[in-house]
């Protein structure tokens, strides 16, 4: 019954953030399209709103830890779910997303990923993708900001294995700028598919920066080994035990 009941309130709570969503999108879409500061303001104010009514209305607390960077930087993170993405986003001051393509297609996401300045990547084409990737990112930082990028491409779901992509040590390389590790625990209570929203305390955590210049091999190893040792510590913090996964 306990099941059922939390089931129907995460189904409510799809369909009011989804609505919102449409709602907030036309209401600044003048403003969006005269300034990307407007774009930057309701994404904000929906990242903002969201988080605080997964709090009540599933029963979502949230909490990000660490120093969220306010300079230019790359932001490498863990990926479970949308709400890892809400709460990065609402922590930094401006953030721009590597995104799969076909989602600049989607309705109100598309528009106001373009003003945010979010770079597109065709993800079947692989070298070519990263080579415009690259190109992409570097017109697009002459305004400031902060990068983020899903080394492992995709969501990953809470335990489970995916190889970490090359892709990320390109950018840190080309950009010349500190990387700064980003870890998480949300897909245990916001899974990356599904209805059912469970309650519990979602965290992601800024770690340690990377500093420039670190050699291709040995910044992939520290990524991934400081990603993923603090996520299944949050994990465990939750009481959700990842290696009962493997």
């Amino acid at each position: 019954m306990a099941t059922a009941f939390q089931w129907l309130r995460s189904l409510i709570f799809m369909i009011v953030i989804y609505a919102w969503m449409v709602i907030l999108g036309i209401l600044f879409l003048p403003y969006a399209i005269i300034s990307k500061r407007g774009a930057l303001n309701a994404c904000k104010t929906y990242a903002r709103t969201t988080i605080w009514m997964a709090r009540w209305m599933v029963g979502i607390r949230s909490q990000v830890r660490g120093t969220p960077p306010t300079e230019q930087v790359l932001i490498a993170a863990k990926h479970q779910s949308f709400f890892d993405i809400l709460l990065i986003f609402n922590a930094i001051p401006h953030g721009k997303f590597i995104m799969k393509r076909e989602l600049l297609w989607t309705p109100v996401i598309g528009l106001y990923a373009k003003r945010l300045g979010c770079i597109p990547v065709n993800r079947g084409k692989k070298g070519a993708a990263i080579s415009k990737m690259v190109k992409d990112v570097a017109a697009e930082f002459e305004e400031p900001g902060q990068l983020v990028i899903y080394p492992q491409g995709t969501r990953v779901a809470p335990g489970a294995q995916k190889p970490y992509k090359v892709g990320t040590a390109v950018l840190y390389e080309g950009l010349g700028d500190p990387c700064v590790p980003v870890a998480a625990n949300v897909g245990v209570f916001w899974p990356r598919t599904g209805i059912l929203r469970k309650p519990g305390l979602a965290i992601v955590e800024f770690l340690d920066p990377i500093e420039p210049g670190v050699a291709k091999n040995t910044f992939m190893k520290r990524l991934e080994t400081s990603i993923e040792t603090k996520s299944n510590e949050l994990m465990r913090e939750v009481g959700f035990d990842p290696d009962a996964v493997h």
